[in-house]
């Protein structure tokens, strides 16, 4: 049973138009109060017209007809509840420390669109809005997804919770990036990666031009295929230069790009954890390095942030592992002058390794295990595309030798 009516209607009782302006209210049975079995009631006003408060009852009624009891709407904010949200989902067991900062960081991206509106003021078409505007602000496909993931988890959580009778995210679409023809008839396309004489030229460049560290970095990233993250945070304790082995066990994570605030993470996957053999000449450059850096640290024993990572900062905030773009800018400076294509990163240097273990003739599983992955498409992707010219020179040679039969 609902009642609608004004309760603020200046008119004359007997007038037949409502001229004051006065919102609708509305108040609506929704049940019996258990402690004292009396009738509940739901109210509310502030509508425009009688058919929006009608429409809102309506949603009320279908809720209770499904066999729902109703939702006591709460005026929590989103921020309030995004933090009592988090709070449990950091207290769930076996929930890794880097998928906790990341879904933190995902919040962090809806925070701007929702923080001060209340959780049942959001609305679906608000939503895709804030979906819509990340795309257009060219966030990557996959960190939407992401961030979306952390908007439904809320959302259900509300609405089990009670906070909300609806869940904005319900009918939300993902906003994708469309594949065009043209994207179809190239097929799929290899990511940038260096040819074993343009790998010479960058590292040459990084020896006789390159600024402290540049050398040990680059090459080490070309001949171990090691992310870049990996790198950064390695120790020297993670060297072994009797086997000439490194271990890699965990990465680094910083966000801000604040020198003094990174955090080291485990690998994502177990496959991340494991052991690279490497050349014996890599390992001979970072042991000259270590020497290097022993004389360093003992000159500014003081102000070193002695943690014992391979690869620091030696300008200012002695000691402390470089953050990533750091590496970025210095490797578009050496591709610069080495007159190769600056668009490549770091990354393509683990791209470029894939290529030449391929070349070498490293079995696929092989090159997986090397990089830490369980499986990878543009790896195999890389692999194929490499063996696939090895083996039509070997039909090749296959048909010269039999040309004469």
């Amino acid at each position: 049973m609902a009642h609608y009516y004004k309760p603020n209607c200046k008119c004359p009782k007997d007038a037949k138009k409502c001229t004051c302006g006065a919102t609708w209210s509305y108040i609506v049975d929704v049940g019996i109060n258990p402690k004292n079995g009396r009738r509940k009631q739901k109210k509310k006003g502030g509508f425009k017209t009688k058919k929006e408060a009608e429409q809102e009852v309506a949603k009320i009624v279908v809720g209770m007809a499904k066999g729902k009891s109703y939702v006591q709407e709460s005026n929590i904010t989103f921020k309030d509840f995004s933090k009592i949200w988090l709070d449990t989902y950091k207290s769930t067991k076996n929930k890794k420390v880097s998928t906790i900062i990341t879904r933190e960081y995902q919040l962090k991206n809806l925070m701007p669109y929702f923080e001060h509106l209340k959780m049942r003021d959001i609305s679906g078409l608000e939503y895709q809005d804030m979906l819509n505007d990340l795309k257009a602000k060219e966030y990557s496909d996959n960190t939407i997804s992401g961030i979306h993931s952390v908007g439904v988890m809320i959302f259900k959580k509300a609405k089990k919770s009670r906070v909300v009778f609806e869940n904005p995210t319900e009918l939300a679409i993902l906003p994708k990036t469309a594949v065009t023809v043209q994207d179809i008839e190239k097929g799929v396309e290899l990511p940038k990666y260096l040819e074993k004489e343009e790998l010479a030229l960058l590292l040459k460049a990084a020896k006789e031009k390159g600024l402290p560290q540049d050398y040990e970095v680059f090459r080490l990233l070309a001949f171990s295929g090691m992310r870049l993250g990996e790198l950064c945070v390695l120790k020297w304790s993670d060297l072994n230069f009797e086997d000439n082995t490194i271990r890699i066990t965990k990465t680094y994570f910083n966000p801000t790009n604040n020198m003094l605030d990174y955090k080291l993470l485990t690998p994502k996957t177990k496959t991340s954890i494991r052991t690279i053999d490497m050349d014996k000449s890599v390992m001979e450059d970072l042991k000259r390095l270590k020497a290097k850096q022993s004389e360093f640290r003992i000159k500014h024993a003081d102000s070193y942030h002695n943690e014992g990572f391979v690869f620091v900062n030696m300008e200012r905030n002695y000691g402390y592992p470089r953050i990533l773009k750091i590496f970025e800018k210095r490797m578009t400076r050496l591709l610069k002058l080495a007159k190769l294509n600056q668009k490549l990163t770091p990354h393509s240097l683990r791209h470029t390794h894939t290529s030449l273990l391929a070349e070498a003739g490293a079995s696929l599983d092989a090159i997986m295990e090397r990089l830490g992955h369980k499986d990878n498409a543009t790896t195999r992707n890389i692999y194929l595309h490499v063996t696939k010219a090895v083996k039509k020179e070997t039909s090749q040679k296959f048909s010269e030798l039999m040309n004469g039969l």
